[in-house]
């Protein structure tokens, strides 16, 4: 049975999943728009782990938006790759199922192909206790993970570079796939032809129209996404999904897909 869940902002994720009888949390350890190492909830890995097991809750950890390890700013990619390799570890340390990354993004009249090569600098260079999952994004040119086709050439290059070092995987956006231009209908069987796989899904519907360029997010029937085409994306995958949805929302998007594909 696909596990279904959501990215929770609060102190106690668990709690929040146990209180909408979701199978799967995801959260950040620490800011998400900040620079500093993550920070494991209590303290206490084991004791997180130990939890989440009890209560057959599975974890995702969710990296800081600020990662970019494909960009040419030293500045940034330097302290990207450092703290992307720190979140690996934490996630790993508490049981996690995978971490998710963004696929970033170079500047304006810089080659995407150098990010191509940092990406792979930083796959060849970081240790993976755990799958690392590349999710794609909805704006910018220089976007390494925003069209398929950027995606296929994103994906080439890591997988190639991964070799033995720990497991790359892939986690689809369905609002950013959406906001970026990429019918729903057929974006499984799209990217699964690109990957070989989907390690997780996250279901959210958008706030903006098809090809806006917009990664803002709404509940599942809030939006402008019909609300079947996101059941039929889950369940084409197969896959482990989490809703980011606004807050106020959450729990009942949680159920609605959980009541519909279980």
């Amino acid at each position: 049975m696909v596990r279904i869940g959501g990215h929770f902002h609060s102190d106690d994720p668990l709690a929040e999943a146990v209180a909408c009888d979701a199978r799967l949390a995801q959260f950040f350890l620490g800011d998400p728009q900040g620079w500093k190492g993550p920070v494991i909830p209590g303290g206490d890995p084991d004791a997180v782990r130990d939890a989440y097991a009890k209560a057959d809750v599975d974890v995702y950890i969710h990296a800081p938006y600020v990662i970019n390890v494909a960009t040419t700013n030293n500045r940034i990619r330097i302290p990207s790759r450092k703290l992307l390799g720190q979140q690996l570890e934490a996630a790993a340390s508490i049981g996690a199922k995978g971490l998710i990354v963004h696929g970033g993004h170079v500047n304006a009249g810089v080659d995407p192909a150098e990010g191509l090569e940092n990406w792979v600098k930083a796959v060849e260079r970081i240790e993976r206790p755990l799958p690392m999952l590349i999710e794609n994004t909805a704006g910018g040119n220089g976007a390494m993970a925003r069209s398929l086709d950027a995606i296929a050439r994103l994906w080439e290059a890591v997988s190639s570079a991964a070799g033995d070092g720990g497991e790359v995987g892939f986690c689809l956006d369905t609002c950013h796939a959406y906001s970026a231009g990429i019918d729903l209908a057929d974006v499984v069987d799209r990217v699964k032809a690109i990957t070989g796989r989907i390690d997780l899904v996250h279901c959210n519907n958008s706030r903006d129209e098809f090809d806006s360029g917009a990664d803002r997010h709404a509940n599942l029937d809030a939006g402008t996404i019909d609300a079947t085409a996101l059941l039929d994306v889950v369940r084409a995958a197969g896959a482990p999904t989490a809703c980011e949805t606004p807050e106020a929302g959450l729990a009942d998007d949680i159920r609605w897909l959980r009541d519909r594909i279980s």
